[in-house]
């Protein structure tokens, strides 16, 4: 049976995940950086690339929300929620970060949500443990993803750098709890077409 109220409150977390009202609950890990003298070459590639970072966020949200709607142990739609919570605060910095830098979040990002909120759904549907087992593997590649950012934002942009490395230790942390609950190995088919997705979106979203 459709339920409106569940589908209304569904909606309201969407539209202030895409909009950006969704401020963060920690201190930005970048407001005790100097703001640095970028060039405006180096400003725009710093904008793209934290422009890639909040469209991963917005589509933790819609993963994590979906998922921890539809998890069927306790325990389990607990982990997905305070991983959305954390995920929430980088969001919130990300956004920040791009006004600093002259710049706007995705055009797409309406597109971003609702596809990742599917394969969240998706995911939930085939059980805990798959859906448990897709969360490490995600975290996985988000935080191999944000390394790769530290090695290519512009030095001295330690505004951007600082919160880049505070997600990166949280997307290792949300994938070590999820694995202690019982994830199930992710098969490789399935890995080879979650990177060929972050490809496609990381090489848009930096233009778009």
């Amino acid at each position: 049976m459709f339920d409106v109220n569940a589908a209304i409150i569904e909606f309201d977390k969407a539209l202030r995940v895409i909009t950006g009202m969704t401020p963060a609950s920690r201190p930005n890990p970048g407001t005790s950086k100097g703001e640095a003298n970028l060039s405006a070459q180096e400003r725009r590639h710093s904008a793209g690339l934290m422009r890639v970072n909040h469209v991963g966020e917005v589509c933790a949200q819609a993963l994590y929300q979906s998922q921890s709607r539809q998890a069927h142990n306790p325990e389990v739609a607990r982990q997905f929620r305070l991983a959305g919570r954390e995920e929430q605060d980088h969001l919130g910095w990300t956004g920040e970060r791009l006004k600093e830098l002259g710049a706007r979040p995705s055009l797409l990002n309406p597109l971003w949500y609702m596809a990742s909120y599917g394969l969240g759904t998706v995911a939930a549907k085939l059980g805990d443990a798959t859906s448990l087992g897709f969360m490490v593997e995600t975290e996985r590649q988000v935080e191999a993803h944000l390394a790769s950012h530290l090695d290519r934002l512009p030095p001295a942009d330690a505004k951007s750098r600082a919160i880049v490395e505070q997600m990166r230790q949280d997307e290792a942390s949300h994938g070590q709890h999820a694995q202690s609950l019982g994830a199930a190995d992710v098969p490789p088919m399935v890995k080879f077409a979650m990177r060929t997705m972050s490809k496609v979106m990381t090489g848009v979203a930096y233009y778009l």
